[in-house]
């Protein structure tokens, strides 16, 4: 291992989740497959290579640098489409690379407009649509604007799609607000078709929707967290599985975070580990030093709470993590020794550390560890 930790990424587990999903929504369904904050930190250039190998021909990301990221690596049929942020500066390259972006201010239309002028090519836009996220979105009296600048300058404009973002599809709590949502976006539809306007493509669900929310797929769905083997919560996860016999987990997890033992030494009864004084050994303990900190995407928060793999046991995080640095007690351990490997994420032997175990430790989201974990780190593909 040349790095000091390292990512591997299961392409049998990408295979298997984009065939699930694309079997549970059906062939006249289309996936865009969201991959952006680096695909949910495992790797855009090394995750986009392996979804298009399996069928995938959409993907969003959230920014013109990923769309780029995205752009250099698949083949010319491949759809891109930016759900957030482009600098104006980046128009005129987006709309030349026929790369699709979502519209959710007059002010973006505009540009678009007087880009589409001055190079004499079509934007490819994505209406996005208020209908209660209270986030991004055209509110009702810009949507009618929206209409009449499309229809005044056609050449100008392929309305590729209407979309809008559920607020909160994973949690029964926001059910009254989501079925609101999706009516909501029905209705701007049948005003979009009334004049004239026919998006070819109609999306609203996300993975938590897409399982949760029939109604809400339409014609594309929005795949983030679930193409890499997490359900979006613990609800979705039941919702799908109360409907099923025998129930077998149709997800795999796509990722493994490894690292190694940098060095071991003994600490005696009475000392302090690692900075301050957090951690005090009440016996004589040995100690392995791993190279991996919360530089590295290992948060403080783990500090004397977190678990790593080694030899097949699970062992403790003890004393503060450090910028580039754990300690791990092994004492329990029989021949370990420098260099054997660390798994922070994965399975060893009959081991398995989730995620979602990170999570519970440290009150952060799955979609927040996995995006969270550094573009530094390589990423290696595996069969």
């Amino acid at each position: 291992m040349e790095f000091p930790t390292e990512i591997t990424i299961s392409k049998q587990a990408v295979k298997n989740n984009i065939e699930f999903i694309k079997d549970y929504i059906g062939e006249n369904i289309r996936m865009s497959s969201v991959v952006k904050a680096n695909a949910y930190g495992h790797g855009i250039k090394e995750f986009v290579s392996i979804a298009e190998e399996y069928g995938i021909d959409h993907f969003s990301v959230f920014c013109y640098n990923e769309a780029i990221q995205v752009y250099d690596v698949v083949k010319k049929k491949t759809d891109i489409m930016i759900m957030g942020w482009i600098d104006n500066l980046h128009f005129e390259d987006i709309i030349s690379k026929e790369i699709e972006f979502f519209v959710f201010n007059l002010e973006r239309l505009e540009i678009a407009l007087e880009v589409s002028n001055k190079i004499n090519k079509p934007a490819r836009i994505h209406l996005e649509i208020e209908t209660g996220m209270n986030r991004n979105g055209l509110s009702k009296k810009e949507f009618i604007q929206s209409i009449k600048i499309i229809n005044k300058n056609q050449k100008n404009f392929i309305v590729k799609g209407l979309c809008s973002h559920l607020a909160g599809s994973e949690s029964i709590a926001n059910h009254v607000r989501v079925k609101k949502q999706i009516r909501l976006f029905e209705n701007y539809l049948k005003t979009l078709q009334q004049n004239n306007i026919n998006p070819e493509f109609k999306h609203l669900a996300c993975s938590a929707a897409t399982i949760g929310y029939p109604k809400s797929r339409f014609n594309m769905v929005r795949i983030g967290i679930m193409q890499y083997g997490f359900w979006s919560s613990k609800e979705v996860f039941l919702r799908y599985s109360a409907k099923k016999k025998g129930f077998v987990n149709p997800l795999k997890r796509v990722i493994t975070w490894k690292s190694e033992v940098m060095s071991l030494k003994f600490v005696k009864t009475g000392e302090f580990v690692s900075y301050g004084t957090t951690y005090l050994a009440q016996h004589d303990i040995y100690i392995a030093i791993i190279p991996i900190g919360y530089s590295n995407g290992y948060s403080r928060s783990f500090s004397n709470r977190g678990r790593v793999l080694i030899n097949g046991i699970r062992c403790s995080v003890i004393g503060n993590v450090n910028m580039n640095m754990i300690i791990v007690d092994v004492t329990s351990l029989e021949n370990v020794k420098i260099r054997d490997e660390v798994v922070l994420i994965g399975e060893q032997n009959d081991l398995k550390i989730s995620v979602d175990s990170f999570s519970e430790i440290s009150q952060q989201i799955n979609y927040e560890i996995l995006s969270r974990l550094p573009l530094n780190i390589p990423r290696k593909i595996i069969k």
